[in-house]
């Protein structure tokens, strides 16, 4: 048997990058995936490259009673969530006096408030069951800082913060909770920024690309199946083996 047969899955903002290589890294270790992504031409695309079980539910995780629903809607296709990555999220970069409320309002409800949605929507079960894993996608930038994403770096602070004073609460009723940092990884979103900096800047991609990995410490891109490849090892670990833990996942140091 695979190591997480019979384990039901949810993973947010599944429809590409880091949340499709986890989604299809945990199907490929056996367990049942439902994909929780905003828009479903997108989350149907990635359920095509599954194996195994798998379901696509749609819901923006900034709103609670739609995340509420589709976390319903999966136990009730699959049965109760096992494990649950907080995944989805977005950027974006401006100077700290030009970032109005809204933008720090934005970044902490994808965030900060979709994590803390969709974990309240499995956790009840999860305690009752004395099993389940909570794995939060953060960023290192939510262990250190960076200039012009004052609001995201605040943001992923935050979600580190919330895992690791729910790890010491849920840790007696057998659930583990931890977040996952990866550094700079090669992900449409980040190539995305390259062009908008390389635009703003006049630099190639290229050199953009390389003055942001130095500030970073990287030598290159992290690849979205190491960042899988964590969560993984976190959700085959015996549950409350492992937890209230920010596990960096980023390029080698040169």
């Amino acid at each position: 048997m695979s190591a997480l047969s019979g384990k039901h899955a949810v993973v947010t903002g599944a429809n590409r990058g880091i949340g499709a290589a986890i989604a299809r890294s945990l199907a490929d270790n056996g367990a049942s995936i439902s994909l929780m992504v905003r828009n479903r031409t997108r989350g149907e695309e990635t359920a095509c490259t599954l194996t195994g079980s798998h379901a696509t539910f749609v819901a923006d995780v900034t709103d609670r009673s739609a995340v509420h629903a589709a976390c319903a809607a999966a136990a009730e296709r699959f049965g109760p969530v096992d494990i649950l990555v907080n995944n989805a999220g977005s950027t974006e970069s401006a100077p700290f006096l030009k970032s109005d409320p809204s933008l720090f309002e934005r970044m902490i409800a994808v965030h900060l408030l979709g994590a803390v949605h969709a974990t309240q929507a499995v956790l009840p079960s999860m305690i009752a069951r004395h099993h389940g894993h909570v794995i939060n996608v953060a960023s290192t930038a939510g262990l250190r800082g960076e200039a012009y994403v004052t609001a995201y770096v605040a943001a992923k602070h935050a979600l580190v913060g919330l895992t690791r004073a729910l790890a010491i609460e849920v840790e007696k009723h057998g659930v583990s909770v931890n977040a996952v940092c990866p550094g700079y990884t090669d992900t449409d979103l980040v190539r995305e920024s390259m062009t908008r900096i390389a635009t703003k800047t006049g630099k190639s991609e290229d050199d953009s690309l390389r003055a942001i990995l130095d500030r970073a410490g990287q030598s290159r891109l992290v690849t979205a199946d190491e960042v899988a490849t964590v969560v993984v090892q976190l959700c085959i670990a015996p549950t409350g083996s492992r937890t209230g833990e920010a596990i960096v996942v980023e390029g080698s140091s040169r």
